[in-house]
């Protein structure tokens, strides 16, 4: 994986851990060679985990919505900064410039970020892995809505390993690293549907 695309929040959260965290991933990125790309702004995790990777040395390219840029949240310490016009541009240049997407800690826009991810790669818009680093339980909830989409048979056999989770980022890149694209939908025949 040369470039990873994270999504994560632009809030900072009254617990300090949220954003260290964040830091700390942008930081272990870059120590490992992988490039970040990320939504683009200055505040919040986004800030922070760019601003780790930065620091560390690390390739950082942002994507922001042209309103974004306009509302002055936009990061100009990135490598690269990419305006668009909008967020269905925005995922998919996360999609064009990624190996795998990983999901820190973040809100609505984040979760629109990480379903996206899910459904194109079920679809067959892309085979790369997709993770979710689940810190402090933050997604456990999440996962568990998941699981019992997965048992109630609205996630095919063939698609429940698509979201890989882990609560540390060294776990999360090594499951990562082990993924194995699996059929998408594009794929199927009727009768596997």
């Amino acid at each position: 994986m040369k470039r990873l695309a994270i999504y994560c929040g632009s809030a900072s959260p009254a617990d300090p851990r949220y954003v260290q965290l964040a830091y700390d991933v942008g930081a272990q990125l870059a120590a490992r060679g992988i490039g970040l790309v990320y939504g683009g702004g200055r505040l919040g995790l986004m800030g922070a985990v760019a601003k780790g990777a930065k620091d560390a040395g690390g390739e950082v390219i942002g994507i922001i919505p042209e309103a974004l840029v306009r509302a002055e949240v936009a990061n100009y310490d990135c490598d690269e900064l990419i305006s668009v016009s909008g967020m269905h541009e925005r995922k998919q240049k996360f999609t064009d410039l990624s190996d795998g997407f990983i999901t820190l800690p973040g809100g609505v826009g984040t979760m629109d970020e990480l379903w996206e991810a899910m459904s194109w790669s079920q679809l067959g818009y892309h085979s790369d892995p997709v993770g979710i680093l689940n810190a402090f339980g933050f997604y456990d909830d999440l996962l568990a809505f998941n699981a019992k989409m997965a048992a109630v048979g609205f996630v095919r056999p063939a698609h429940q390993n698509i979201l890989i989770a882990a609560d540390t980022i060294t776990e999360l890149l090594a499951k990562m690293a082990d993924y194995q694209p699996h059929t998408p939908i594009f794929r199927m025949k009727a009768e596997e549907l």
